[in-house]
């Protein structure tokens, strides 16, 4: 019987071939437009010439920048690049708090009769607004503009950071808010208790450990981030990198990424164990 069934038409075996056929094909028809669009042609990379620069160019990483005065300057520059990631986060986590509270509907005391009040529902709006333009502008942007005011060095980075970040941060936690539990919440307002007590002792202990992991998670990125925006001239490893590939040294580029592929993996596991641990 099995062999019977083997040779069976796919629509007898699969009751849901042909919606997972149709399904391919819409994705297929859908994807290749935007293949066009972005021009992706992978064949490029094993074209002759191609070969020959991209061998030219990994042969020039050997051997390693171990010179002691580079080596204290990538040192320095490590050193700036999580230093300019946790104050970034840090500001980050200062304007995403309120904005977050301004914007969660479990909290406002005019919605537990079903309907929020104008007044709320409009500074509501207003944050998510406001939201929506901090997170909408990438951090290379705003990095961009700090340059111009501040001028190069970390400065423009931590501010950069903490603006997308802020933006990132506040809504994932007004979300995060509105999706626990919020029956101790409207109980709390119901018997007078204000906003803060209510926040306090019953809305945030119970998302609490989902706050602080997404949390160490942003400030995971925000490392890799600070050296992206090191390019624009925030300074740390990422301006050290540019200033490397534009010398064309080789060997300082590949000592640099070692150092940037260490520091992210010795960051990933202070991430994981934060989050464990505060789970």
């Amino acid at each position: 019987m099995s062999s019977t069934l083997q040779t069976q038409h796919p629509k007898l075996r699969d009751p849901d071939w042909t919606r997972r056929w149709l399904g391919f094909c819409v994705f297929v028809v859908l994807l290749w437009p935007i293949l066009v669009a972005t021009e992706f042609k992978p064949w490029i990379l094993v074209e002759p010439g191609n070969l020959k620069i991209s061998g030219q160019f990994l042969s020039s990483f050997w051997p390693l920048e171990t010179n002691a005065e580079f080596l204290t300057m990538v040192a320095q520059g490590t050193w700036r690049t999580v230093a300019m990631a946790t104050v970034g986060v840090v500001l980050a986590f200062v304007v995403a708090c309120p904005m977050a509270l301004l914007s969660c509907r479990v909290l406002s005391v005019s919605a537990l009769g079903g309907r929020m009040g104008w007044l709320p529902f409009g500074v509501r709006l207003l944050v998510r607004w406001v939201l929506i333009v901090l997170r909408s502008i990438p951090e290379l942007v705003w990095a961009l503009v700090f340059v111009r005011v501040v001028g190069l060095g970390p400065t423009a980075g931590v501010l950069a950071i903490a603006l997308t970040y802020g933006g990132m941060l506040g809504k994932v936690y007004g979300e995060i808010l509105e999706s626990s539990d919020a029956h101790a919440t409207q109980n709390l307002l119901r018997n007078g208790g204000s906003r803060v007590q209510a926040f306090f002792y019953a809305l945030l202990p119970s998302s609490s450990s989902e706050l602080a992991s997404y949390t160490v998670y942003r400030w995971e990125c925000a490392i890799r981030s600070s050296v992206i925006l090191g390019f624009v001239g925030a300074g740390g490893l990422g301006q050290q990198l540019d200033n490397s590939m534009k010398m064309f040294n080789g060997g300082e580029v590949a000592t640099i990424l070692l150092v940037f592929m260490a520091l992210v993996a010795v960051t990933e596991r202070i991430s994981n164990w934060l989050r464990s641990s505060l789970s």
